[in-house]
């Protein structure tokens, strides 16, 4: 093992291996495990031999993508769990401490905060033995400890030989909505703003890159069927490149994890400020115009929810994006087509805008950044054969949508389209309130969800039992909140923010790497045809991140400095 964060590191090993004992796994069978590996079906189990995939930063990544992709995870359902008693137990609580609380303790039997008796008995007792302390990091999150040591004997799942035994229960329906929840975010609010900065011929490009990701998304598979011990993102970026490959992968993951945490902050500014654009403040002597003032009360408002310990909520709710993106949609087609907004003219649209096509080339794969969450839904699929058909009906449906609002949107508003098509509706209409409101919403259920997995990686480097880990880890997602906040304050251009996140980060997570790791990981059973489309998927990407990047940031630079 190369890498490891803490000392828990050596627990889980020393615990596993005990475990191993205890499942009469001979020395034999280990050693056979990687060659056997590519025959082992993966049609209902997944691995559960200790390694380095699940002992190294970060190990929170697997069960914090479930809840923010809405991906099955032990211990909850398609869109989370369906209770909702946790709810008053949920903030932050003395498991933070890092005290040494059992496992299989459930977060719904957490109080609030510790108690006095609590603190005379942890007090009066003494400190466990090493081998019994158990890092918090699982205690962080509303789910069951997926590692077997925590699993009494009876309720493990037959034969599932993985350290963290997956529970394989999504449907292909539960699949396809998780997909579809993840794929149709608050990019599509941009993409008429796309089709304006690319013109009519830059949709192209929406198709190009959906038919690219789909393939790489189907790599990302290949990847984990020839190691079944790869349940992450970050485990196929370390079996490619090792620890360097795990923690690259990681930080460029969370980077963009973090960049929609700022356009959420943004958004709500935006929208907000458009249905109340007279609000204002005076605070000290210093006025705080509408837009100013909606960021600092939407970064308040999300700040109690980055605290919460049980998340499952808040996944419930946010499963809901799809709907919510529907309803968007058809509120923009109705204001077209039956409110009698109707459509500009030729004149006012282009053909080809060549000067910012780059920026409609950021903005059209920000689109497809999923792959963040495939190989959670593919790795928690009943049957992981029916991917490959979950991931075409995604891309099918939401290229539609996308494509859809793109030329209906600038069709409507020509060369006056917005950054967000909800701010090129008319305020007196019925369907753009409910558009408007609908967006606003929706980012306030999603902003924890996606700003968890940023904190409890950086939550991993404390070590594990430090007296101070409860204040440590409120200063980190405040600190994490309020630097959203100041960014989004600073940068104030969604558009081309998003143009930003989709050509610096986006091309990396979605059309580079996985080309990458495929090749990296399968170098001996790669075919001719394979390695040359990978190789064009890479030098696309390469091109498409450079011009896009190098033009967003020009245009951002621009903006802030007229």
């Amino acid at each position: 093992m190369k890498s490891s964060v803490s000392e828990q590191s050596f627990l889980y090993e020393s615990e596993d291996e005990e475990e191993d004992q205890e499942n009469v796994v001979n020395k034999d069978e280990e050693d056979g495990n990687d060659s056997d590996s590519s025959d082992v079906s993966t049609e209902n189990q997944r691995p559960s031999k200790p390694n380095s995939y699940t002992t190294a930063w970060p190990q929170s990544y697997r069960q914090s993508m479930d809840m923010l992709g809405s991906v099955p995870s032990p211990n909850i359902g398609i869109l989370g769990t369906s209770s909702l008693s946790r709810w008053g137990s949920s903030f932050l609580s003395s498991s933070l401490t890092r005290r040494h609380t059992p496992e299989s303790l459930t977060s719904s039997t957490k109080p609030l905060l510790p108690t006095v008796d609590d603190e005379n008995k942890d007090e009066q007792l003494p400190p466990p033995p090493l081998s019994q302390r158990v890092s918090s990091h699982s205690l962080i999150l509303p789910f069951t400890s997926r590692r077997p040591s925590a699993i009494k004997k009876d309720d493990r799942p037959s034969k599932v030989p993985h350290e963290f035994p997956t529970a394989r229960r999504s449907t292909f329906s539960q699949a396809m909505l998780n997909g579809g929840n993840v794929l149709c975010g608050v990019g599509i609010l941009t993409t008429p703003y796309a089709a304006k900065e690319g013109g009519w011929l830059g949709l192209s490009i929406l198709l190009i890159f959906a038919v690219i990701c789909y393939y790489t998304g189907l790599l990302l598979r290949d990847c984990m069927e020839s190691r079944p011990e790869l349940d992450t993102y970050p485990d196929i970026g370390q079996a490619a490149f090792g620890t360097t490959g795990r923690i690259a992968i990681s930080i460029i993951l969370y980077l963009e994890l973090y960049a929609a945490c700022i356009e959420y902050i943004i958004l709500e500014s935006d929208n907000l400020s458009s249905l109340f654009p007279n609000a204002h403040l005076n605070v000290g002597g210093y006025e705080l115009n509408a837009h100013l003032l909606f960021a600092l009360m939407t970064a308040i408002a999300v700040l109690p929810t980055v605290y919460l310990r049980d998340l499952s909520v808040l996944s419930y709710i946010s499963a809901g994006g799809v709907i919510a993106s529907i309803l968007v949609v058809l509120c923009l087609f109705w204001i077209g087509l039956v409110d009698g907004v109707g459509f500009q003219g030729k004149e006012t649209t282009t053909l080809l805008n060549p000067a910012t096509l780059p920026i409609a080339v950021g903005l059209y794969g920000f689109c497809y950044s999923g792959h963040a969450v495939f190989p959670n839904i593919y790795s928690s699929m009943a049957k992981p054969s029916q991917y490959p058909s979950v991931l075409l009906t995604c891309f099918i449906v939401c290229t539609l949508m996308y494509a859809g609002v793109a030329f209906v949107g600038y069709s409507m508003f020509g060369e006056s389209t917005m950054s967000q098509f909800t701010l090129n509706l008319p305020k007196n209409l019925v369907a753009s309130k409910i558009a408007v409101w609908t967006t606003v919403v929706n980012p306030f259920t999603k902003y924890a969800l996606t700003l968890t997995p940023i904190a409890l990686s950086l939550e991993e480097l404390i070590p594990s039992n430090h007296p101070q880990f409860l204040l440590f880890s409120i200063l980190i997602r405040t600190a994490l909140v309020i630097s959203t906040l100041l960014v989004g304050l600073g940068i104030p251009f969604f558009g081309l923010i998003m143009s930003l996140i989709g050509s610096l980060l986006t091309m990396f997570i979605s059309l580079i790497l996985p080309c990458a790791c495929f090749l990296s990981i399968l170098k001996g059973k790669v075919t001719r045809l394979q390695g040359i489309v990978c190789g064009i998927i890479m030098i696309i990407g390469l091109i498409a991140a450079a011009f896009g990047t190098y033009s967003s940031v020009l245009k951002i630079v621009q903006n802030l400095s007229s």
